[in-house]
């Protein structure tokens, strides 16, 4: 019974997926983005449950719908030199690698030994998290972080804090890994 009950949880949330449109993944995602930048991006959303191009972009970012499978808002845009590692990242997601930690060291040990592809050039994602969509369309309680790759570097390197100093202070986190970043993160509203 409670497998029934699951199934049909399931089933459910696949139809609600299907209820976003297109067009709104696509307006919905690129929101991430800068401005100059979101009408040449390519967008990822998701078409019966599954992850698929919406559009084919013309620039070098790649842009995630919401999936509506996933309580809250959550789109981001990155270049696309970051697909591999973003793409293995959901991979592991799929197979129930969830804990962020566990998915993150698997790919930085991959990146280490070659077997994932990731840009040795700084990269840049950026996110965009909310509460949901409201009424007239827009991003309840939105808020944008900006997350910079520099794979391998270190704080001595980049001369650049390695732990917390407070909101929108950038710092590198995981410093001297295949996935180091500088990390942006603004005060909340």
């Amino acid at each position: 019974q409670v497998l029934g009950l699951g199934m049909m949880l399931m089933m459910a949330t696949a139809a609600g997926a299907q209820a976003v449109s297109k067009d709104t993944q696509v307006a919905q995602a690129v929101l991430a983005a800068p401005e100059d930048r979101r009408a040449g991006a390519t967008v990822l959303g998701f078409e019966n449950g599954t992850l698929v191009t919406l559009r084919q972009g013309s620039n070098d970012l790649v842009c995630l719908a919401d999936n509506p499978a996933t309580p809250g808002f959550s789109v981001a845009c990155y270049h696309r030199d970051l697909e591999p590692f973003m793409a293995r990242g959901r991979e592991l997601a799929a197979q129930g690698v969830t804990d962020d930690k566990v998915r993150d060291q698997t790919r930085y040990d991959e990146i280490k030994a070659g077997t994932l592809k990731m840009s040795r050039e700084p990269r840049m994602l950026y996110v965009m998290t909310g509460k949901g969509i409201d009424a007239s369309g827009a991003v309840e309680a939105a808020y944008t972080r900006w997350v910079v790759y520099v794979p391998f570097a270190t704080g001595d390197m980049l001369g650049l804090a390695t732990k917390p100093a407070g909101p929108g202070v950038p710092r590198l986190m995981d410093p001297g890994t295949g996935g180091a970043h500088i990390m942006i993160s603004p005060p909340r509203p």
